[in-house]
């Protein structure tokens, strides 16, 4: 594993004080929280092209549907939403 180091960077002020609220709402640091978003930041091209794999798989499997059939699913989310509000 290699050597941590430290860095610097600016953040507004806004900023800033949403992260210390996050930190402080979770009982963690706010170099912590930066860390894992950093980290996370990172992991997400991987991430992607597994998701673009897992696609293309899928097409080549025609493990797939069409438009009509989505659109007909996105209707049955947003109506069920509708009728069954988070409380």
């Amino acid at each position: 594993m290699s050597k941590a180091r430290k860095i610097r960077f600016r953040l507004d002020e806004d900023q800033i004080n949403a992260l210390d609220a996050i930190a402080y709402n979770s009982n963690r640091d706010r170099s912590s929280l930066l860390t894992e978003a950093v980290v996370n930041y990172l992991d997400l091209p991987d991430y992607h092209a597994g998701l673009v794999e897992q696609g293309l798989t899928a097409v080549k499997q025609g493990r797939t549907i069409g438009t009509a059939e989505v659109r007909a699913k996105i209707i049955s989310c947003a109506r069920g939403r509708l009728t069954n509000p988070k409380k």
